[in-house]
């Protein structure tokens, strides 16, 4: 099927091009590594899964309420639009909110595999290109399966949001081979993964969940990954490189932040843009989504060194400071958790299954002897 079709609004040129800068970096050292990269790299070849299998496509989705969105947290809800919507209306808000949701996760899946793909061509130390071949397999699968969730559940897709692929745009365009990592890996990882976790945790609906879960926790070691390569690179930083950086971060969360409000949806319902943007900046639930997205950047960012003063005020601004003392490596582990959790429970409820039929066919069998 081909995705054009499906699109609410055309996406313009089937192709985006972004001129390719900086080197790609050979290394002849091939023995030598970081014990802890490594073991991150072991990590990613023992966890590879197959997106075909491992989840269970046969779940069915109602693409009208495909993630069991509560009322109040549609941003019309309580507005004069909303007292002049039919539930065929609500339902078709819902399916539009999560195409667009899902629609920016999958075109920021297709960003993090180029720019993993990146980080091997560019990153100089070979435990780095090691793991990051790992990621480019991990990135390809999760547009295979948010691609997939798209075509066949919901049947409905954006174009990329301007925001995102301008954050995009500038983390490729730049030649110095750090750059994929904090834009990617810190900053469009980070906020992609709060709200992945935010879906799969107030979700109801097996399907969805199952996906966010499984890929969070592919994430996981992404976040990680980037947080080592950049903390021991940083280190050697001057002040003037590290407010460079701090720049490109401060720049890259408002773009994410103002990403986040959902317009083009309501603008497919006959609002305005400006009025659009008002309703969103009203809604109660956007301020708390917004500050929980910030809950995996914020840590990061400190962590890896990034944590001047005019860092800190934008932050403030934002009002995610407080979010930097957020425990990173427990909410990594959780991620975990969670996914080998729900692993567990779907192959013991199979396994019931199994033994029931075979119990059943048993018992079958038995009452068919003896009637004879």
């Amino acid at each position: 099927m081909s995705t054009h079709p499906l699109y609410t609004k055309d996406p313009g040129d089937p192709v985006w091009q972004v001129p390719a800068s900086g080197a790609a970096r050979f290394s002849w050292e091939y023995d030598e590594g970081r014990e802890r990269l490594l073991a991150l790299y072991q990590k990613g070849k023992d966890k590879q899964w197959d997106g075909a299998t491992r989840i269970d496509w046969d779940l069915e989705v109602d693409p009208y309420d495909p993630l069991g969105t509560p009322d109040d947290v549609l941003t019309l809800y309580g507005t004069r639009h909303w007292a002049k919507m039919t539930e065929r209306d609500k339902g078709d808000l819902r399916r539009h909110y999560t195409a667009w949701q899902f629609s920016q996760f999958l075109h920021g899946e297709q960003g993090a595999m180029i720019c993993a793909a990146r980080i091997v061509e560019s990153v100089p130390d070979l435990d780095a290109k090691f793991y990051s071949a790992t990621q480019t397999m991990d990135e390809a699968r999760h547009a295979e399966i948010y691609g997939r969730f798209l075509h066949e559940k919901i049947g409905m897709l954006y174009p990329v949001n301007d925001n995102l692929q301008g954050l995009l745009g500038d983390t490729l365009r730049d030649s110095r081979w750090d750059m994929p990592y904090l834009g990617m890996q810190v900053l469009i990882e980070g906020l992609a993964l709060a709200a992945f976790g935010m879906i799969r945790d107030t979700t109801d609906k097996p399907l969805p969940k199952q996906i966010l879960a499984y890929i969070m926790q592919d994430e996981a070691r992404h976040v990680a990954f980037g947080r080592m390569a950049l903390r021991d690179y940083y280190k050697q930083l001057t002040d003037a490189e590290l407010r460079e950086r701090e720049e490109f971060v401060i720049e890259g969360c408002y773009l994410m932040r103002d990403r986040l409000r959902g317009v083009e949806v309501l603008e497919n319902f006959g609002i305005g843009k400006q009025e659009a943007a008002e309703l969103s900046e009203q809604s109660e639930f956007l301020h708390l989504f917004r500050k929980l997205l910030f809950s995996r950047i914020v840590p990061c960012v400190k962590d890896i060194g990034l944590w001047g003063e005019r860092l800190q005020k934008a932050y403030l601004d934002m009002g995610v400071f407080d979010m930097g003392d957020s425990n990173l490596d427990l909410l990594m582990a959780q991620d975990e958790e969670i996914a080998e959790n729900l692993d567990r429970e779907r192959f013991a409820e199979e396994e019931r299954r199994r033994v029931a039929e075979v119990e059943a066919a048993i018992a079958d069998g038995a009452s068919g002897t003896s009637g004879t």
